[in-house]
């Protein structure tokens, strides 16, 4: 969203895993609630089994919930021991890229979610209209991420350590106010 006029801005956090990406995207939903823009996306988090990872799930912003990868799952695609359920990711997160509202946000753009045609094709759609995006994405090279870096008016924003606590608040500022925070 972009209340100063212009195009609505388009965000890609960019970091190693595990600095914080998806519990800055959460933050991030949750105070851009509290401002009252209307939200769609989804986001990712690992499921646990006696404190051992044996697989992600995806959530939308609107509480649809699926099995994104699971190690029992046997594939294909597979990534890493993971297979990838693609029908069940779609049919959670790809209604939420069509949505008419102010923000969408992603997490994330990475290998299980881009193993999907569907998925990539309507990343790039997404990217193509009139609404604010903010998404998740690896630091490891990908043909769709790599475009989308290289559009005019996508910023990537590097998540690390020192910044990640006080990331989530300047960007509700910036897209519920329209302002540009200074990145450090």
């Amino acid at each position: 969203m972009n209340r100063g006029g212009g195009r609505p801005v388009k965000i890609l956090l960019e970091g190693r895993p595990a600095v914080g990406k998806t519990t800055a995207a959460r933050r991030l939903v949750d105070l851009l609630r509290a401002s009252g823009l209307r939200l769609a996306g989804f986001t990712t988090e690992e499921i646990r089994d006696r404190g051992r990872r044996v697989g992600f799930a995806v959530e939308s912003l609107a509480g649809g919930r699926g099995v994104l990868a699971h190690v029992d799952y046997p594939g294909p695609p597979n990534v890493g021991k993971y297979g990838v359920d693609l029908a069940e990711f779609e049919r959670v997160a790809l209604p939420t890229l069509e949505a008419e509202v102010d923000v969408v946000v992603i997490d994330e753009l990475g290998k299980m979610e881009l193993a999907s045609p569907a998925f990539r094709a309507a990343v790039e759609r997404l990217f193509d209209r009139e609404v604010a995006v903010v998404a998740t994405i690896h630091v490891h090279r990908h043909p769709l991420t790599d475009a989308l870096k290289s559009r005019p008016g996508v910023e990537v924003v590097h998540v690390t350590e020192r910044k990640r606590e006080a990331l989530p608040r300047d960007l509700a500022a910036r897209l519920s106010e329209g302002r540009s925070p200074a990145w450090p």
